[in-house]
């Protein structure tokens, strides 16, 4: 298989949707504000993706979250109740379609910094694949940049 194309978006940040074509679940794309992410301010990110198929209770993610090359977090999230949580505007169950999820979060300032990579593979409830994702994020300060 074709090694997939990573989505740039800016200097700072990209995105790859690196699951196959036929998983449940593909990303079309990813906007995110402020652009590039700050250190102790909100985030909004969009996801604008396709439901190829129904989405049940159940269905989970495994997310990997590096510094550099050290694991800070590996961590199993239950998808439908994470939506709840965050009160998204798509809730389990999901039919197919086409959606856009936006949510807000507030990045903690203590981020180092540093580049981070973020992968996501998504599954269903019957452990089948659902959706891969991998996020790439640098808060390192560039030169001559005194503050963000």
């Amino acid at each position: 298989m074709q090694e997939p194309l990573p989505t740039i978006t800016s200097d700072r940040w990209k995105w790859t949707d690196c699951g196959s074509p036929s998983d449940p679940i593909r990303i079309k794309s990813i906007d995110i504000s402020p652009d590039p992410p700050k250190p102790g301010e909100d985030l909004t990110v969009k996801v604008k993706g396709v439901a190829n198929q129904r989405v049940e209770e159940g269905a989970y993610a495994d997310v990997t979250v590096k510094v550099g090359v050290i694991k800070i977090l590996q961590k199993e999230f239950d998808l439908c109740e994470e939506a709840r949580n965050a009160e998204t505007s798509v809730q389990c169950p999901v039919e197919e379609g086409e959606y856009t999820v936006t949510h807000t979060v507030t990045l903690p300032k203590e981020i180092p910094p540093a580049p981070f990579k973020v992968d996501v593979n998504g599954y269903t409830v019957d452990d089948e694949d659902l959706v891969c994702l991998q996020l790439e994020i640098d808060f390192r300060k560039r030169p001559g940049q005194l503050l963000w």
